[in-house]
């Protein structure tokens, strides 16, 4: 079977094309051409102000002191008879460097503080998030000010408490940001992987909120100047014989009503400086593609969401439905519960589950939404974390007793059973558009197990992902490993997921509701596509989906879950000949729309109110 993905002509761009066009974009509009004129008014009197007027500025007419504005001294003198004008364009580089040094400071200590929360034990986070939630009620020149008292007047002081006051601020900002990025299904697939916690950060992580750090950066820079203009203003920061443009607004507030024009053209030049790093700001914000608070792949590329009615044509390949020998058992699940805490008391959203999964099958967990389904997946694959609490009796994967290897609770997780969890077992999430991570290329994703644990090196690794893709069928693999995520079709982000899975030799790939997202056709090359690895690499797929025509259609044997609790355990066929026992079960077959259904008949669904037994009617294996 050939499968079909068209991909939209822009996906084919080069990244780095598509980057120039939308900064030369930027760039001609009338705020990036503000910004642009902005930079490069202050970096010229950052370079060469002290150079041109550093001379001219430290001489000293004692015949003129406090002079309003005159054709010799635009800007009039202090009260040392110095040319007001030539001190300020001198002074552009010291007080320019100090706000910059200051933002560096603040940015290099806040983001590592940011991220640590990730990185770290529950506990360990929660104590940082207090003690920047404590720091952030400080405000900001406030903290500066004790800060600069507390070590001492003068520059090098002044700077570092401007940065020390900032670091709070870029923390939060930070942790928020790691915290959306650190839910993602790229980042989940990374840990079943076995990367470790701080290269999930470094590499996962941080590239997806680098850019709305940089852009917040810029914007701060502007803050950064105010405060260091603050601190010299109040005798805490540059001290004489230096000069910067709050120490010349302190000394020109004195004959401000002598000579208005001195604090007047420090004014200007802090405000100047202040909008071009606010319009620099703006400017990087679209140059980097943040207008919107969506995520970048959503933002770059749309999904299909069209939903197909439930229709019992489809007709994905179908494995045989030979008996399994109990010698094959891949995973074997006794007593599964995960409880949430839900006030003061814990609820059970999965509640005593027990099953196996045989080499080879296919098996198809079948549920309302929220009856546990994903919730089960992401237990045995031991993806669930604070603040849910999953136990078991006996979870034994491939031979491997997890409840007594440290998967039940992930930062424990030994590296061989890291490693047997990442090669062994392939996880499919169910949106596509977040499956991959966003910020690097297709090719070195899918290539990470083999460097974590396949022993190879970076290019080798690479190499194989390449065979991954093509055995996957994504036409022109070697250029396709070289684009990023939002470039692939969400049929072949998915295709690149298994693709993912297939870099080991997994026993089991779990597939969560891996098509909902997905239109029809695509659906169908998907499911043809799991049968293929069920078929060649004897692989066991645990499908999940609310979908019971797309189960029985696929599947050998269907586990069909309410409330929380595995109620009926069926082979395919029975469940098509009418034979479930559960009323359950018969209730979610009945509700199928049927193509010979009279025209103008109700659809047949379940009452809102609808109360089952929890008891299962048969539970067989």
């Amino acid at each position: 079977m050939t499968l079909v993905d068209p991909t939209p002509r822009e996906a084919d761009a080069s990244p780095r094309r598509a980057s120039m066009r939308r900064v030369k974009a930027s760039l001609r509009s009338p705020l990036g051409a503000g910004a642009l004129c902005g930079v490069t008014i202050v970096l010229f009197f950052t370079v060469f102000g002290p150079v041109i007027w550093g001379e001219a500025a430290k001489l000293a007419d004692l015949t003129a002191l406090s002079e309003p504005p005159s054709a010799e001294h635009p800007l009039g003198t202090d009260a040392g008879g110095h040319d007001v004008l030539a001190r300020v364009l001198s002074a552009t580089r010291l007080s320019i460097t100090t706000a910059l040094a200051a933002t560096l400071i603040g940015v290099s200590l806040g983001v590592p503080l940011g991220l640590l929360p990730v990185a770290t034990p529950r506990r360990v986070g929660r104590f940082i998030n207090s003690a920047i939630g404590v720091a952030m009620a400080f405000p900001a020149l406030l903290l500066a000010i004790v800060v600069s008292v507390t070590l001492g007047v003068g520059l090098l002081t002044a700077t570092l408490a401007i940065g020390l006051a900032m670091v709070p601020s870029y923390a939060r900002l930070t942790q928020a940001l790691a915290a959306s990025v650190a839910g993602r299904d790229f980042v989940a697939a990374a840990r079943v992987l076995g990367v470790s916690p701080a290269r999930v950060m470094f590499r996962h992580i941080f590239p997806n909120i680098r850019d709305t750090i940089i852009v917040n950066a810029s914007t701060g820079a502007g803050t950064a100047l105010v405060a260091a203009t603050g601190l010299s203003f109040l005798g805490l920061g540059v001290q004489a014989p230096e000069y910067d443009w709050g120490r010349m607004l302190n000394e020109s507030l004195g004959a401000i009503y002598v000579n208005p024009a001195a604090s007047l053209g420090v004014a200007v030049a802090i405000t100047v400086t202040g909008v071009t790093f606010a319009l620099l700001g703006e400017t990087l914000t679209r140059v980097l593609g943040l207008e919107t608070t969506l995520p970048r792949a959503a933002r770059r590329s749309p999904v299909h969401s069209t939903r197909p009615a439930p229709d019992k044509s489809i007709s994905a390949p179908k494995a045989s439905a030979s008996a399994p020998k109990p010698d094959d058992l891949v995973l074997s699940v006794r007593g599964l519960r995960v409880e949430a805490p839900s006030g003061e008391t814990w609820k059970r959203p999965v509640n005593d589950l027990s099953f196996d999964i045989h080499r080879g099958e296919i098996v198809g967990i079948v549920g309302e939404s929220g009856s546990g389904k994903s919730l089960t997946c992401m237990a045995v694959a031991s993806l669930l974390d604070h603040p849910l609490r999953v136990t078991a009796a006996s979870i034994c994967f491939d031979g491997m007793e997890l409840t007594k290897s440290g998967a039940m609770a992930h930062p424990q997780m030994t590296p061989s059973l890291a490693r047997h969890l990442g090669t062994r077992m392939a996880f499919v999430f169910q949106d596509p558009s977040t499956s991959l991570n966003p910020a690097l290329h297709v090719g070195p994703q899918v290539a990470e197990i083999g460097v974590l644990h396949g022993g190879l090196r970076p290019r080798q690794a690479l190499q194989r992902a390449i065979e991954r893709l093509r055995a996957v069928k994504i036409d022109d693999p070697e250029r396709r490993a070289r684009q990023y995520p939002h470039q692939f079709s969400g049929g072949m982000r998915q295709r690149a997921m298994i693709a993912m899975g297939l870099m080991g030799e997994p026993a089991l790939m779990i597939a969560d509701e891996p098509t909902t997202a997905l239109d029809v056709t695509v659906q169908r090359d998907v499911l043809a596509l799991l049968e293929e690895v069920n078929r060649e690499h004897d692989t066991a797929i645990m499908l999940v989906s609310h979908d019971i025509s797309l189960i029985s259609s696929f599947c050998t044997r269907v586990l069909v879950m309410y409330r929380g609790s595995l109620v009926e355990s069926l082979r395919t066929e029975d469940l098509v000949q009418g034979r479930a026992r559960h009323p359950y079960t018969r209730a979610l077959a009945a509700a199928v729309p049927h193509l010979d259904a009279t025209p103008g008949s109700e659809f047949t669904t379940i009452p809102e109110n609808a109360e089952f037994s929890l008891e299962p009617a048969q539970v067989t294996n």
